[in-house]
């Protein structure tokens, strides 16, 4: 069996919450994007949007972002 590959780092704050919230998440994608959400939301962005949050976490797009939200209220 293939072992998944470990989520991308953040800042270590962020990775040590989320930690926590590993368990919940199917594939290490959503994670990710978990993570990155909030690390979009305690950055001093002006105006907090998925290409805004996608740029400063080192997305080249936000359809990742776009596509965890949009799974989660299926």
């Amino acid at each position: 069996m293939v072992q998944p590959r470990p989520a991308a780092p953040t800042v270590k704050f962020v990775d040590e919450y989320c930690q926590w919230y590993k368990s919940l998440f199917p594939d290490v994608r959503s994670f990710e994007a978990f993570k990155y959400l909030h690390v979009g939301c305690i950055c001093d962005l002006k105006r907090k949007t998925l290409p805004e949050i996608a740029k400063i976490v080192g997305l080249d797009n936000q359809q990742g972002l776009h596509h965890f939200l949009t799974s989660l209220v299926e």
